[in-house]
């Protein structure tokens, strides 16, 4: 961190923060003395214009950052403005004397780069607005909408209401069987239910007029129950043949932009909806605020791909065969799919959240809003500035950017504020904190790590924090370190009762990896002190080894070909079974795939060189080719083949060449003319 060529502009907030300024420019090694004012966005605002001529200027207000951006905006300035919020953050605080190393942090933060932006996912939405529900509910809906936007009306219940006198949108009827897409994008499948087709029926009335039992009123639809079958309506439509009891083309297709779904329950179950599906239901206001934001939904736009796919080191499937579904599992917005021996993301439906990078165990998902490099270039700034401006027991304090923010900031206006060593950190989605940056905080310093769960938070992002959370702490357990080191919580009130946990003595050095994997090597082993350690593990954790059945292994090496991990590899010069520790993630299909049930999953940590080292695991004496002395096979391989086959028919007389390798044996049928083959037996 440097804040060479920055300008920085601080203030009390009336006095209601306690600043030293000669102590923060020395914790922020500012070359030049510091000036803290005490009422920056009002009485010393010439102060704030002053310093606009500079190309950079942070501020250490976020409450007045539109004021500020006026200002500048009106001087003209081409200064870059950044903003770091020490209030709520920090000087709030039951701890206000002891707020200082804290506040030092968040400047140093804030005078970071910002990230590489994430490559972007495109939609396009022209306004073509499905409005499916109840009829009544739906055509009202509809005759508010069509004024703005290409409107279309899917009902799925007739009571109560009457088709429009004029047709000025396609109404349909049914019931909806699929909906798939997102915003600009969606398909929308139906099964057309009544005799009556909405879009061929005139409106004419002569069914109405027809129908003995009044089983059909302005909505032009059937009421099954009073229908006694006359079919007098039938004939009244005559050629229009908009009224087909027997109908055959029942299942209805279109594709729309938006859709406003008044089901009183929401026809896309997904815990996060897609972009451009508004779901109110079936309350009125509700409604109107969902048909409020469809405005907003008509144009061009972008959000970032959160995430990065490797499908090589992908531990879902191999020939069939399941391994990992850990990602599937998590996502809350059904971006992700099999397919084949991977998996699928549509970046359209992915809502950001992170939890799939988070629990896939070989980092064959990453997240990369922001990358875990960036990520960690923060933790590592906030750790390192706060502890050389006198800051001890550091504990990092992950929120989201929405709910969360809001939680921090309104618990220092009512609350105590955070204590004066909880940092907080921001991050779009908490189930992106993974393991990774867990121990990679830890290595950097931290004493604790927190995540701040709130009302919003799905409870399957929830328990897999706090499983990711368990295995890491059984790891810094079983590395000798003192106290709970992480924590999800939900009441900010709760980080003042939190008992500090130990942490390293001297902080690493590294950067965290875009690789998962290698930035958890890294912070294990700086974490270990170097040492060699083994720690037994739960089932289901990414470390682990492996365990063969010598009797029942016949080195077929099946599981070779299933690992995509490179975690079972093979040997040259003689059979044999090898196995790399360090690569190995747990994920089962070796086990799935040994069709001798001779593997047996080991979940543990192993730290130190002979993680990496290749050990063998089984080895066997090879079986050399009786014709010409070339090894292909082990001995127990074939001798296991020949007590299976030796006493079928077919072998009759030709055991010997089940002795010989492919070659050889290709050789010994072609010398043999006289051999009975298939062709010799006549047809049954």
């Amino acid at each position: 961190m440097s804040l060479d060529g920055k300008t920085l502009k601080v203030c009390s907030c009336n006095r209601t923060v306690t600043l030293d300024a000669k102590a923060l420019a020395s914790a922020l090694k500012l070359k030049a003395p510091l000036q803290v004012h005490d009422q920056l966005c009002r009485r010393d605002a010439t102060a704030f214009q002053a310093a606009l001529g500079d190309s950079d200027v942070i501020v250490a207000c976020t409450q007045e950052a539109s004021l500020f951006g006026e200002l500048a905006a009106g001087a003209g300035s081409q200064a870059k403005l950044q903003f770091v919020n020490v209030r709520e953050q920090a000087g709030w605080s039951g701890e206000r004397s002891k707020t200082m190393p804290k506040i030092a942090a968040l400047v140093a933060m804030a005078a970071l780069p910002e990230p590489e932006p994430a490559q972007a996912v495109e939609f396009k939405s022209a306004g073509q607005v499905l409005v499916v529900g109840p009829a009544a509910a739906a055509l009202d809906w509809a005759e508010r909408l069509s004024e703005q936007f290409d409107v279309s009306v899917l009902a799925t219940g007739s009571r109560g209401a009457e088709l429009p006198l004029e047709r000025r949108y396609a109404v349909w009827s049914g019931k909806v069987t699929g909906i798939t897409g997102w915003l600009g994008a969606f398909e929308v499948e139906w099964q057309q239910q009544n005799p009556i087709d909405l879009e061929l029926c005139t409106r004419c009335n002569a069914c109405v007029q027809a129908c003995p039992e009044s089983a059909i009123d302005f909505s032009y639809q059937v009421d099954l129950d009073k229908c006694k079958s006359h079919r007098a309506c039938v004939k009244a439509c005559g050629a229009i043949g908009a009224i087909d009891f027997s109908r055959a083309d029942v299942a209805r297709k279109e594709s729309f932009d938006i859709i406003l779904d008044l089901s009183r329950e929401p026809l896309i179950r997904s815990e996060l909806s897609p972009q451009g599906y508004l779901a109110p239901g079936d309350d009125p206001l509700e409604q109107a605020l969902a048909a409020q934001k469809i405005g907003s939904l008509v144009g061009e736009f972008e959000k970032p791909k959160f995430f990065a796919y490797n499908a090589r080191i992908c531990a879902h499937s191999r020939s069939g065969q399941d391994g990992c579904n850990q990602c599937i599992d998590v996502c809350s917005s059904g971006a992700i799919q099999p397919d084949g021996d991977h998996v699928k993301v549509e970046p359209h439906l992915c809502a950001g959240c992170g939890g799939c990078a988070t629990v896939c165990p070989s980092g064959a998902m990453s997240y990369a809003y922001p990358r875990t490099p960036d990520m960690g270039t923060r933790l590592k700034t906030l750790l390192s500035t706060y502890r050389d401006a006198g800051g001890s027991d550091a504990c990092i304090l992950f929120h989201d950017s929405r709910e969360g923010r809001s939680d921090v900031l309104r618990y220092a206006r009512r609350g105590k504020g955070l204590p004066a060593r909880v940092i907080p950190l921001e991050c779009f989605h908490i189930a992106s904190i993974g393991m990774d940056l867990m121990l990679g905080a830890m290595a950097y310093g931290a004493s604790q790590v927190v995540v701040l769960s709130t009302e919003k938070t799905g409870e399957g992002y929830v328990a897999a924090l706090k499983r990711q959370m368990s295995i890491a702490e059984i790891i810094v357990d079983g590395l000798g370190y003192a106290g709970k080191h992480f924590h999800v919580v939900k009441d900010l009130a709760d980080l003042w009762q939190l008992a500090t946990a130990a942490s390293v003595a001297k902080p690493a050095s590294f950067n965290l990896s875009p690789e998962k994997r290698t930035t958890l090597d890294f912070a294990l082993d700086h974490l270990a002190r170097r040492e060699e350690k083994t720690i037994s593990l739960p089932v289901g954790s990414p470390f682990g080894a492996l365990a063969v059945n010598k009797q029942t292994c016949t080195l077929c090496k099946a599981c070779i070909g299933a690992c995509p991990e490179s975690a079972l590899i093979d040997a040259t010069e003689t059979p044999s079974l090898r196995f790399i520790e360090r690569n190995c993630v747990q994920c089962g299909l070796c086990v799935n795939t040994c069709p001798e049930n001779a593997l047996t999953l080991i979940p543990r940590l192993v730290i130190g060189p002979k993680a990496k080292e290749a050990v063998t695991l089984n080895e066997a004496e090879p079986f050399n080719c009786v014709r010409c002395g070339k090894p292909f096979g082990t001995k127990q391989m074939v001798d296991n083949m020949l007590g299976k086959l030796s006493g079928h028919s077919m072998f009759a007389g030709g055991v010997r060449r089940l002795q010989m390798c492919g070659d050889c044996r290709v050789v010994d049928m072609m010398e043999n003319k006289g051999e009975a083959t298939i062709f010799d037996y006549p047809k049954r």
